[in-house]
């Protein structure tokens, strides 16, 4: 049997590298975080679309959610204490912090690994382009840290 030299060379080349990809997808860093990452349960309005689509970011950017829904929502953000001036559409709950509104998955994260002495995040409001808000004119929004006195500092700009 006659070898060509070429065509062994690349069956190496093509087999290290389906190796080699194969390795990369079985320990990506996405899928480690994605074990981490907390159950958020969100509270919002059944009719609301961009509720839906924040949850969808939410799973995009590797955390689970449990949705519920409720026609009662100011109920709900009273009940959990969401200061009055910061309210949005829905509500989330994750260890312990309240997210309020549009906030994007990377704060979240951000927020979860810091650990600030704070009752929540929120993005009062809706602002056009921000997480479940995208399309339109984008606008500049801040995410505003809380405690439970409803005092704000901002915790991120976008």
């Amino acid at each position: 049997m006659k070898r060509h030299p070429g065509r062994t060379v690349a069956l190496a080349m093509a087999f290290t590298t389906l190796a080699l990809t194969t390795a990369a997808v079985r320990t990506s860093p996405t899928d480690v975080e994605t074990a981490k990452k907390p159950v958020i349960t969100v509270y919002k309005d059944p009719s609301c679309g961009c509720c839906k689509s924040w949850i969808g970011h939410l799973i995009k950017h590797g955390y689970r959610v449990d949705a519920k829904d409720s026609p009662n929502m100011p109920e709900i953000k009273n009940t959990l204490g969401v200061p009055s001036g910061l309210t949005a559409c829905h509500t989330g709950m994750v260890n312990g912090y309240l997210i309020e509104g549009h906030v994007p998955a990377a704060d979240i994260d951000r927020l979860l690994a810091q650990k600030p002495k704070v009752a929540g995040l929120a993005v009062p409001g809706m602002p056009m382009g921000s997480p479940g808000m995208e399309g339109g004119q984008a606008q500049r929004y801040q995410v505003l840290a809380f405690d439970k006195t409803g005092k704000t500092t901002v915790f991120a700009s976008h």
